[in-house]
């Protein structure tokens, strides 16, 4: 299992330092347990030269074999472990880079100092992955709705606001009613909202059409750009909730409501999932929760 995983760690990383690095052993060792799987094999499994290591046509057919395997001592280790027995391994994961940075990281220093024995990967992407083929355990999505096929758990919710420095309302004046946004510089994200932002009051939802300087497929990048007095931006309040309570930013059209989304962690399968996974499920809805900390008090300290 060991030479499996070193083989593993060597095809996805390119390198057999950086693999030996990842699993904390020495170069020799790695490379003494990819020539026994070899020779367990009867194949070679890569192309060695100064340059670069490349898989062979038998190690492409071995890896995904291997990866199988690795999966599978994953489960039977988890199943086999006492009901109160400690999460341990890696955990790979990925979230947008605006959750990542403003929320997951600091998660995440949080649970593998609670659980000695893990680690976690993460990968910060601004787009959906393929669990599968990118090897993820765990995505953590925001999304008004998941596709019904996905295997999800809830462990939150992101609200956004309509935000804007003081000093861009001051030079540009307030609005008091969506149809004033169509008058304003509007900072719009390539995923939600690019071109109709939807506002409810009361129980009635007006669309708007905005428009603007600038548009990003990042809401950390707008943010920047709303603080740099460039517009208004329809934001998270995971991300802009601090600057909104230290009166950086303000509110615009506080009576007026963006539709909230939810916070999933998707994943791949109930019945073959790792102990660490449900641990770190677990711990994610036990952190954000219903009611997550960014929006607490919110309303008070922000208008």
């Amino acid at each position: 299992m060991t030479a499996m995983q070193v083989f593993v760690e060597v095809a996805d990383r390119g390198s057999l330092t950086a693999a030996a690095e990842s699993l904390a052993m020495s170069r020799a060792m790695a490379t003494r347990y990819l020539g026994e799987l070899e020779t367990w094999l009867g194949a070679r499994l890569l192309h060695r030269t100064t340059r670069r290591l490349s898989l062979t046509p038998a190690g492409e057919a071995a890896l995904a074999r291997c990866r199988t395997l690795l999966e599978l001592g994953d489960d039977l280790r988890a199943v086999s472990a006492a009901p109160d027995a400690a999460p341990h391994g890696r955990i790979r994961i990925t979230c947008s880079t605006s959750f990542g940075l403003s929320q997951m990281a600091a998660a995440v220093a949080d649970y593998v100092a609670r659980h000695a024995g893990t680690a976690v990967d993460m990968l910060l992407l601004d787009r959906s992955v393929n669990l599968v083929e990118e090897r993820i355990d765990l995505a953590i999505r925001i999304s008004p709705a998941l596709d019904p096929g996905l295997i999800a758990r809830q462990l939150s919710v992101c609200r956004s606001v309509l935000c804007a420095t003081p000093a861009y309302l001051q030079k540009r004046g307030r609005p008091e009613q969506p149809d004033d946004l169509i008058a304003h510089s509007c900072l719009t994200h390539h995923y939600v909202g690019r071109q109709l932002w939807a506002l409810e009051r009361e129980g009635v939802t007006t669309s708007v059409a905005v428009d603007g300087p600038i548009s990003a497929n990042d809401a950390t990048a707008l943010m920047q750009a709303v603080r740099a007095h460039a517009g208004i931006a329809m934001l998270p309040t995971y991300l802009v909730a601090p600057h909104l309570a230290s009166g950086e930013l303000a509110i615009v059209l506080p009576d007026h409501r963006v539709a909230t989304m939810g916070i999933y962690g998707v994943y791949t399968s109930r019945r073959q999932m790792p102990l660490i996974v449900r641990s770190f499920l677990d711990f994610l809805a036990e952190r954000f929760g219903e009611a997550p900390a960014w929006d607490r008090d919110l309303g008070k300290t922000a208008r």
